[in-house]
């Protein structure tokens, strides 16, 4: 049974903009009928559980039982493969929506989790007829970039559970595959390690700390998602909260970082942690590594490392290039490929490991020589017009707050104009297609929530 669509339910309505859309125009009605409106051709608990979630999403309103036409979504997965995200999966699905029959069609799962998103963006209900109807035609879909990410921002300001758990159940909603957990800073470190379980006795509080198993109900929660959890341990700077627990591995008690790149014991302790971190509990193939906002005026003013660094030729400066190149061997020894922030490439270029992802965040990095050299690159943008560090406007009140506070960050920013950023402008289209991975946005504090 087919009418006119509203106006709602137009290719506007499917966001974001998928790669190939055509709506007929008209719609058909649709009778809900819960988790089995859904008919897979096989089976996959992470699916059936995404079923569950989107009967609800799908079919909020009771509606009458009068024989629609639409009766059932029939999902075909070639694979229905469960395991752990990671960069690359295949997020491609086909939707058509007809008259009597709906398909959705997918190589993987995650392609699968795409496509009922859209479907989900697809029917609306009737308030005046008390039924549903679904936009009819056909779409066709892939992502251009296949990282695509938020950051959220434990270490400066904790976050309960629960409110983590809300981001990660709204990134579907805009089909953002990874959350950027920057879990500790100079600020607080409420991450449990088994390998160094003082450290968290630079936490806030006590109260306010994360278990392992409250990181693994993240993770798992977001792989339900088809969501990647990619863990930030940000250093040698950013990183005071370390020395609460562990003050043997910060310069002195006066000086707390960056970390002391003097002692084998702070490259232990690293290796330790990448260990938690690669061995299962986080089952992506990134770890965030940071590198970025470093002074390395510490070292200078330490007789102990002052030393060391004089003693194999080193400036501040190569002390802080044999640092970050350390730890990226680390991960890259664990099987995990080294996320750092761009002043790690601004310093040290082609110095830097091959396997290192380039996160770029100042306008004063040249993304094209990265790109030109070989490395991958995730890029957001930090302080300008179209940042994407945060997206909505300042009322008068926070103008004057961000006077007082540097990390307000970019509350002047309209999301028209976060909208309209190109990651790919000034960057050959080869270079972009290859090593342009995609982007982030960072909500680095609580000015600002997602969604």
């Amino acid at each position: 049974m087919l009418r006119l669509l509203p106006l709602l339910a137009t290719a506007a309505a499917v966001w974001p903009a998928p790669k190939s859309i055509s709506l007929s125009g008209a719609s058909v009605k649709v009778q809900p009928g819960g988790a089995a409106f859904f008919k897979l051709n096989g089976t996959s608990p992470l699916l059936e559980a995404a079923f569950e979630r989107y009967a609800g999403l799908v079919f909020p309103h009771r509606a009458a039982a009068d024989g629609a036409a639409l009766a059932s979504l029939a999902v075909r997965v070639a694979n229905v493969a469960e395991g752990a995200p990671q960069l690359g999966d295949d997020e491609s699905y086909a939707l058509s929506i007809g008259a009597t029959a709906a398909t959705l069609e997918a190589a993987t799962v995650w392609g699968a989790l795409r496509g009922l998103e859209t479907f989900s963006q697809l029917v609306s209900f009737d308030f005046d007829a008390g039924s549903y109807e679904a936009a009819a035609g056909a779409v066709e879909d892939a992502p251009r970039f296949p990282h695509r990410g938020l950051m959220i921002d434990t270490g400066r300001h904790f976050q309960p559970l629960a409110s983590i758990f809300e981001v990660v159940d709204a990134l579907p909603y805009a089909k953002i595959n990874v959350l950027h957990w920057h879990l500790v800073d100079a600020q607080s470190f409420p991450f449990e390690s088994t390998s160094m379980p003082e450290l968290w006795r630079g936490a806030f509080s006590p109260r306010e700390r994360y278990t392992q198993e409250d990181v693994a109900d993240v993770v798992e929660r977001a792989r339900l998602r088809g969501v990647r959890v990619v863990p930030e341990f940000d250093m040698p700077g950013h990183a005071d909260s370390w020395c609460v627990g562990r003050p043997d591995l910060c310069p002195s008690e006066t000086c707390a970082s960056p970390l002391d790149v003097s002692k084998a014991a702070t490259f232990d302790a690293i290796s330790g942690l990448l260990d938690e971190l690669a061995g299962g509990l986080f089952p992506d193939g990134f770890v965030h590594l940071g590198g970025d906002e470093v002074n390395t005026a510490c070292w200078e003013s330490t007789p102990a490392i002052a030393a060391w660094l004089e003693a194999r030729n080193l400036t501040a400066d190569g002390g802080y290039a044999h640092f970050v190149k350390t730890v990226a061997d680390l991960a890259i020894a664990k099987k995990r490929r080294p996320v750092q922030w761009s002043e790690v490439w601004d310093h040290f270029k082609t110095d830097l490991p091959r396997d290192v992802v380039v996160h770029v965040w100042k306008s004063v990095t040249n993304v094209t020589d990265v790109v030109a050299a070989g490395y991958d690159v995730i890029r957001n943008v930090g302080y300008d017009a179209t940042s994407w560090y945060q997206t909505r406007s300042r009322t008068s009140f926070e103008r004057r707050l961000s006077r007082l506070y540097r990390y307000l960050d970019n509350l002047n920013v309209n999301s028209s104009a976060v909208y309209g950023n190109e990651p790919c402008d000034g960057i050959p289209a080869d270079l972009c297609a290859a090593h342009v991975l995609g982007g982030h946005g960072e909500m680095r504090r609580r000015s600002v929530l997602w969604p």
